[in-house]
This record gives C-alpha cells, sequence and structure tokens, in this order.
C-alpha cells in the first residue's frame, strides 16, 4: 500500500524547482516588470497574457484564467493527479523520493474515459509492435532494413519504432484480451468492411508512433517495406478522437526540452530525417503531419522558441516546399525564419548516410541562410542567367524581395551580392530599390516614401496583464466596486495575519460572491494548522481545484504593500453593505421557484414583482458604488 506523500517532503520539491524553469519547459518565457510573461499553453492567444511570478513561485493567466504553482500546473496540463505530478517535478528537480511515495503516483482520474480507454489500446499496440520488431523472427526483415538505414537498437527504442506483421496480429490480440468491439471501431487501428468485421490497418509496414505533447502514442505512420505499386509508401492512422494531424508535430515531445536549450527548432520535411538528425546530436527537430504547417503547429513552436529554420529536401521538389513554407509562416507567424540545406540535392538522411555524422553536423554550424538568400538562390530556377532578358526578370524580382526587408543594412548586404554578380552600378540598383520601396509603400496605403529603408512593423503590444475578474479571466468591461474591494479585502485576510484576526471577530461578516467566501472557508481550516500563510503550500491544500486560480489572480495585483485599520473598515463596509440585498434576492428566488412548482400564479407574480424591485435597488447600489 502506497503511503501518502508527506506535506513536509511535497514543500520540499515545490521549494528547490524554480517555477520558471519547469514551465520554461513548456512556455517560452520573457521578463516583463516584475513578471516572466509568455504564450499560454491553455488555450490559442497571440498576445502573451501567461504569467509567471518567480518570487512568489505562481502563474497565472489573465485570459483563460488558470492559475496555481508548479503542481497545478502540470495536473492540468497533462490530467496528472497530485502524486504524479509532485513525482514529476521532483524528477525534474533531481530529488529522489521514496518508493513507498512514487507508488501511490497513479494517474488521474479519466475526465474522459473513451479518450483513456483510446489511449491505453494505443499504448499496448506500440508495445506489442515493438516487441515484435525487436524479439521476433517475424520482425527480423524490418529490423535489418532499419540497420541498414543507420538506426541502432537505442535509436529504434527511443523512438518507439516497431513493426507490423504481414499476418494481422494486433486483432487477434485484442480479442483474445476481449476489448470492447466499438472501441475497436473508433480506434483507427482497424478497417471495417461492410458486414462490419475488422482487420488490421498495418500490414507488413515499419511503424513510426505518432505522440502527443506528454509523449502518449496517438497514431501511427507506417512505411511499407516491400514496394508495391497499389499501396501507399507511407500509411498514417485516420484522425479519431486521439489524432488531430493539424494539431501534431512529429518529435515534439522529445525536441521541446532542446528546443528550448538552442532557443529554436529545425522543421524536416520526413520522420527518417528528424531521427537522422536526433541520432547525430540536431535534437530540436520536428517534421508536420502533412506538406505545410498548420496555425495550430505554428502556435505550438512560437510558445517554446523565437526561431524556425525549414530543413527540407534540397531537391527541386523541397526548394519549392521551402519556398511554399518560408510564405506561409513569413504570413502568419511571429518566427524569425531561417534555411538549412544540404549539399548536393540530397535530404538530410541521405546526406548522413553519404558524408557521415561531421559533415552532417558541420552543415547545421555552417550552412543557415536568411529566407532573402534562399529567395535569392531560388529565383534562379527555370532562368538562364546568361540571356539579357532573363537577368531583367531575375534582377526586378530580387529587388522585389529586398523592398520588403526593414534593415536598409540588409539590403545593402544583398545589393553587393549582385552588384559582384552582374557587374553593376550599385547606385542605379539603389535607384530601382528606392521606387520599388515607394511603390510597396503606396499600396499600403502609407504614401510615396524617398526613403531606401522600409518602415519598420509596429512594436508589438506591451507585455502585461489584462484587468482580472472574479473568476481571474479577462473581462472587456470593469469590476464592480463591490469585487474589487472583495478581492483587496481577500489578500489582506491571506498575507496579514493581524487584518484576519479583526475581520473575522465581525459578526455576520459573509463575502458576496460565492468565490470568495468558499476560500475564506478554507482559509479558517488552514489557519487551523498553519502558523502563517503560504501561498504555494495553500493551493495545495485547497482541494477545488478551480479556486486555485482566483486566489493566484489576487497576488498579480498592483496594491500597496501595508494596509490600515481605515482601509480595511472601507472594504468591510462596501461589501456588507451588499449581502443584505443579495441575501433577500436568494430568498426571493427560492420563494419563486417552489410557488411555480405548485403553480400559484397570484403569488409568482407577486414574487416576481418583489424580485424586479430587489434587482433595481441592486443595480441602484452598484451604480453608486462605480
Amino acid at each position: 500500500m502506497a503511503n501518502r506523500i508527506p506535506e513536509e517532503k511535497v514543500e520540499q520539491v515545490r521549494s528547490a524547482v524554480n517555477i520558471a524553469d519547469f514551465i520554461g519547459q513548456y512556455v517560452q518565457l520573457k521578463k516583463a516588470g516584475k513578471n516572466l510573461f509568455g504564450l499560454c499553453p491553455f488555450h490559442e492567444e497571440r498576445t502573451p497574457s501567461f504569467s509567471v511570478n518567480e518570487q512568489k513561485q505562481i502563474f497565472h493567466c489573465f485570459s483563460c484564467g488558470r492559475g496555481g504553482n508548479v503542481f497545478s500546473f502540470i495536473m492540468d496540463l497533462e490530467n496528472l493527479s497530485f502524486p504524479e505530478a509532485v513525482v514529476k517535478v521532483a524528477d525534474f528537480g533531481h530529488i529522489d523520493l521514496p518508493a513507498s511515495y512514487t507508488a501511490q503516483s497513479q494517474p488521474a482520474a479519466p475526465k474522459d474515459q473513451q479518450q483513456a480507454d483510446l489511449l491505453k489500446l494505443y499504448a499496448d499496440s506500440a508495445k506489442m509492435y515493438q516487441h515484435i520488431l525487436v524479439n521476433t523472427e517475424l520482425g527480423e526483415p524490418a529490423l535489418k532494413y532499419l540497420h541498414e538505414r543507420g538506426l541502432d537498437d537505442e535509436t529504434i527504442k527511443t523512438f518507439g519504432i516497431g513493426y507490423a506483421p504481414a499476418n494481422q496480429l494486433l486483432l487477434d490480440f485484442f480479442k483474445e484480451h476481449q476489448t470492447d468491439y466499438q472501441l475497436l471501431r473508433q480506434s483507427g487501428l482497424f478497417i471495417e468492411n461492410q458486414a462490419g468485421d475488422l482487420r488490421d490497418r498495418f500490414v507488413d509496414r515499419v511503424l513510426f508512433p505518432i505522440k502527443d505533447a506528454s509523449g502518449r502514442v496517438i497514431a501511427f505512420s507506417g512505411r511499407i517495406l516491400k514496394k508495391s505499386p497499389n499501396e501507399p509508401k507511407y500509411l498514417n492512422s485516420p484522425e479519431t478522437k486521439l489524432f488531430n494531424k493539424r494539431s501534431v508535430l512529429f518529435n515534439f515531445d522529445l525536441a521541446r526540452g532542446p528546443i528550448r536549450q538552442q532557443k529554436s527548432v529545425v522543421l524536416f520535411e520526413g520522420f527518417m530525417d528528424v531521427i537522422a538528425a536526433y541520432r547525430s546530436g540536431i535534437q530540436n527537430g520536428v517534421a508536420s503531419m502533412g506538406t505545410s504547417l498548420t496555425d495550430e503547429q505554428i502556435y505550438m513552436l512560437e510558445r517554446v522558441t523565437d526561431t524556425l529554420y525549414v530543413c527540407y529536401d534540397s531537391d527541386m521538389p523541397g526548394q519549392k516546399a521551402t519556398d511554399r513554407a518560408l510564405k506561409l509562416l513569413g504570413g502568419n507567424s511571429r518566427l524569425n525564419l531561417g534555411v538549412i540545406q544540404m549539399p548536393d540535392g540530397m535530404d538530410p538522411d541521405e546526406y548522413l548516410r553519404a558524408q557521415g555524422q561531421e559533415k552532417f553536423v558541420q552543415v547545421f554550424e555552417d550552412g543557415k541562410q536568411t529566407p532573402t538568400a534562399f529567395e535569392m538562390q531560388y529565383l534562379k530556377h527555370d532562368l538562364n542567367l546568361q540571356n539579357t532578358p532573363d537577368q531583367l526578370t531575375y534582377l526586378q524580382a530580387v529587388l522585389q524581395q529586398l523592398a520588403q526587408l526593414s534593415s536598409s543594412v540588409e539590403q545593402d548586404l544583398y545589393l553587393n551580392q549582385l552588384v559582384a554578380e552582374f557587374d553593376l552600378d550599385k547606385d542605379d540598383l539603389k535607384q530601382q530599390l528606392r521606387s520599388l520601396v515607394g511603390q510597396q509603400a503606396v499600396r499600403r496605403g502609407g504614401g510615396h516614401s524617398d526613403e531606401t529603408q522600409v518602415a519598420p512593423p509596429p512594436a508589438p503590444a506591451p507585455l502585461g496583464p489584462p484587468p482580472a475578474t472574479v473568476d481571474g479571466s479577462t473581462n472587456s468591461g470593469p469590476l464592480s466596486r463591490v469585487e474589487k474591494a472583495e478581492r483587496l479585502l481577500l489578500y489582506r485576510l491571506l498575507n496579514d495575519h493581524d487584518v484576519w484576526l479583526r475581520v473575522m471577530a465581525i459578526a455576520g461578516f459573509h463575502f458576496v460572491h460565492d468565490s470568495y467566501q468558499q476560500i475564506l472557508v478554507y482559509a479558517e481550516a488552514y489557519f487551523k494548522t498553519h502558523n502563517q500563510f503560504d501561498l504555494g503550500n495553500f493551493t495545495d491544500f485547497m482541494t477545488d481545484s478551480d479556486l486555485q486560480p482566483v486566489v493566484t489572480s489576487l497576488e498579480f495585483m498592483d496594491v500597496a504593500n501595508e494596509s490600515s485599520k481605515e482601509e480595511i473598515a472601507d472594504l468591510v463596509n462596501v461589501i456588507m453593505n451588499q449581502q443584505p440585498l443579495v441575501e433577500q434576492i436568494n430568498s426571493k428566488k427560492a420563494e419563486l421557484t417552489a410557488a411555480k412548482q405548485i403553480g400559484n400564479r397570484d403569488l409568482v407574480q407577486q414574487l416576481t414583482l418583489a424580485l424586479i424591485d430587489l434587482y433595481r435597488q441592486q443595480q441602484q447600489v452598484q451604480r453608486a458604488d462605480n
């Protein structure tokens, strides 16, 4: 029987791990004032509203309202139980926990049982497929193929690569374990005929597990072992409740840490390119699940880095794909972009096998290009630069590219390259460039420009918290005076014991909003066993996880460090003047419900009028407060 993790051990783990370092694995954080800000991992946004306070070791999103400490962060992100979260944070901080504690780290009760069942189905399938590859005669041809492609056993294990044999073992395996038929149908692992019979989807294919950001298998991509004119080279799982290809990046689970360390991500074209780079030490690589990145995938990358390098095949189809990727990313992301190209028209996997690891790594160190440098090379495609018309076409196209640059230094660099390559007069090129810049300014509605340099884009909105509401989320409207008073008073109550004693001695004191009152009840219980308030400890103490964001949002308020008796008296007065009306309204609403149930129309009408009058009084008080 596993022991409950003692509070002192939980506190040891919490105090040993900096919340910013832990969350930094998932979110790129930047300093803004006293706090760190980044793009929220719980919802999609373009303006950072996710904040981390290192001093208090808490986080809060001013947009969606999520908040808490390091444990609640990973619990919400990966649906973990509290013991499981403690173990994960302890592992990050290299803190050893006794086996009696770690044994308790069982998964949280699933919010969606079907999803949990599907995840287990895929986990079991991945284990079986890898077992067949590594440990059976059936897998020997596939294992030989992978070894010939340069993959050693450790790499195969790291990526969970498996093999689906020709004799279809998966369906029999799950039938033997009496797995629900409907679950098998919905899993995407099988193909169903008109009669309702199932058969394995993947047959005689090397299987690459597709994992979510938490490293859980949610799909497969199968490469055919023996070429067939009637079969695709790669076969992917269909979209299911687990798998939406728009929201998945191959290897993101393993690459996230290296991306953060390297402060950049490399976008590859295929799985084998990612794996080849990984075993050569280039471990910040990912691949999309289609021909181009989606908005969802771009957002995943924007959360963890500012810089992306496109490393597609260097043959002409790969060049065209690179050009499309740069245009897509340039128009839909805030990422700084670059290009890495393998020499001799090879893809990364081919180049590694042909030239070896040292030269492969050297390309990543020395072969980085700006998008403009790539475009200058790409625009030469299908042109004969030995004849004058094609030269003019090329120069015009390049100057159009240079006109979009905001840096005059960068423009000058590329103009010098054109001067050297075509033996041109630089002043003529600058004049032509100036004309194109002016034309672009006119098209944008900015009028004519006499400057060579394009006006820089508007500065991004400053990082900072939007206004917060009762649940910690943003709201376009201002808070009422009553709610402002409740928030400030609750903050004082928790952080100043003298204020706590003074207010708790007031007969009949009660917060207007239920959330604040519930927190007050938790605080009463907390102070019976704790001499002083500790935010991280208190958020763990509250069993209602919905209240954690409310508490953490209080800590992000801009308030004076010191309080006064006058301030507290004013706050209490504002709150208690509202409370009688709230109680009357609740009482009348209960009476109205009962009158409706018994069908007393006269009483319903009477109570409705009374309730309207109470609401009117409440609005008058609120207007006066505001």
